[in-house]
């Protein structure tokens, strides 16, 4: 049975102040600010929220520690908010902005109390539509109610490409750069840092805001009634693929894999899933597995930001791969050659079987290629196309080797599998139309 499982998805959306006002919107800040910034911190850390962009890494160390890092060394700390959402397969944030804008903002201001932040930066695509606006308007009407720290918070719209969403990346973005990741992370070479300032930095997704809102308008225990000890409250999960009902549903952590992909999203034949192309592929024996950071970990494979891709029997392994990995060759930035080189290199020999020209050695090549794609590199890019061609090489090898030399089999065009828009109504899916002309300078070939 799940319980109490919207708290960050109204049955309506609340796209004014007064309609969110309504809902008991507000509260949460309310008490943070009666409160000291370490009490709101310790509040979220009695919570057990841990950050909904990926790694899962518990929100209320990491606020302390950039705290405590810059209180040392006397230095200012700033704010990002992480709501590029360029994950294949993933379309919570936006889902969220649309529904509940004024949760989030009411999250991150709670977060600039909590830390004493100079400023707080929202960074999202500017080809969001509707969930930008919604965040814009959000920041606009509660700076003119007057909540507090609303002046201090800036929305900065940027590209469309992966690596924005990458939290170093976007901290060069926000300083009017290219999205590319630094060697140090946020918390060590914040915004606008120079070399006697590194000024640390927080970066949390959007929906980890979101929570903190929550946290602080019903308390921590209120947030551990549901989830897992390691892994409490709710979650947003995004199933896309060979499903009768795609959507984004908010969900107990803990809840089984096979809930969410065959119970809920209606999946009746499922090959392979992934959770992005950030982690292991995800094989029907582990349907069984809890929605939760630790079951995934132990698993060999990682929940991601939430976002599932179903495959069924009807698709050819080996070119959902190479559609995966294409994806990742095109959008690596080229500061580290065995990335850029490495993923393109796999590309070619994975479209090179596919089309049935795949010799023996392949295979081997692969492998080889994917051990090396990660040499001196900057951000996760290569580690994800790593363990997404390996598990896969590993779980369907029959399937490669069966494929060597012969044409393929299914007639079955998977889609690079970035999400343009969802239609919660009806469930259509979009997925974005003019990816197939970016090139790996990320320039665009004529139409």
């Amino acid at each position: 049975m799940i319980v109490d499982a919207h708290r960050l998805l109204p049955d309506e959306p609340l796209t004014t102040l007064d309609a969110y006002l309504r809902s008991g919107g507000g509260q949460g800040l309310l008490r943070a600010l009666d409160m000291t910034p370490a009490d709101v911190i310790g509040e979220v850390k009695a919570s057990g929220l841990r950050g909904r962009g990926g790694a899962g890494f518990p929100t209320g160390v990491k606020w302390e520690s950039v705290v405590a890092s810059a209180a040392e060394r006397d230095q200012p700390v700033y704010l990002v908010v992480n709501g590029a959402e360029g994950e294949p397969g993933t379309f919570k944030d936006r889902t969220l902005l649309e529904a509940n804008p004024f949760q989030v903002v009411e999250g991150i201001l709670i977060a600039l109390h909590a830390t004493g932040a100079r400023r707080g930066y929202v960074a999202i695509k500017r080809t969001f539509g509707a969930p930008l606006r919604n965040l814009a308007d959000a920041v606009a009407a509660v700076a003119a109610h007057g909540w507090h720290g609303a002046e201090l918070v800036e929305v900065v719209p940027g590209p469309d490409e992966y690596l924005f969403g990458e939290e170093s990346a976007m901290l060069e973005v926000i300083e009017g750069k290219l999205p590319m990741p630094r060697i140090n992370p946020p918390y060590l070479q914040g915004l606008f840092a120079t070399i006697d300032q590194p000024n640390p930095t927080v970066v949390n997704n959007v929906e980890s805001y979101a929570h903190v809102a929550s946290i602080l308008t019903r308390g921590a225990d209120w947030f551990r009634e549901v989830g897992t000890d390691a892994s409490p409250g709710t979650m947003l999960f995004t199933v896309t693929g060979d499903v009768g009902s795609p959507g984004v549903y908010e969900l107990p952590m803990g809840t089984p894999l096979r809930t969410l992909l065959v119970d809920i999203a209606g999946a009746d034949d499922v090959k392979a899933v992934y959770s992005g192309t950030s982690n292991t592929v995800v094989t029907p024996d582990l349907l069984d597995l809890p929605l939760d950071f630790d079951a995934f970990t132990a698993a060999n494979t990682g929940l991601g930001s939430g976002g599932f891709i179903v495959y069924d029997s009807s698709h050819c392994i080996v070119r959902v791969l190479a559609t995966l990995s294409h994806f990742l060759a095109i959008e690596s930035c080229g500061q580290c050659n065995a990335c850029k080189l490495g993923t393109e290199a796999i590309t070619e020999v994975l479209v090179r079987i596919d089309r049935g020209g795949g010799v023996p050695n392949d295979l081997e090549r692969l492998l080889e290629r994917a051990a090396t794609v990660t040499d001196q590199n900057r951000c996760y890019l290569p580690v994800g196309e790593q363990l997404m061609v390996g598990s896969t090489l590993q779980r369907f090898a029959a399937e490669f080797s069966d494929h060597l030399g012969r044409a393929c089999w299914s007639e079955r065009e998977p889609a690079v599998p970035k999400i343009d828009h969802l239609d919660h109504a009806d469930g259509e899916v979009v997925y974005d139309l003019d990816y197939h002309r970016k090139r790996p300078d990320w320039s665009y070939a004529e139409g």
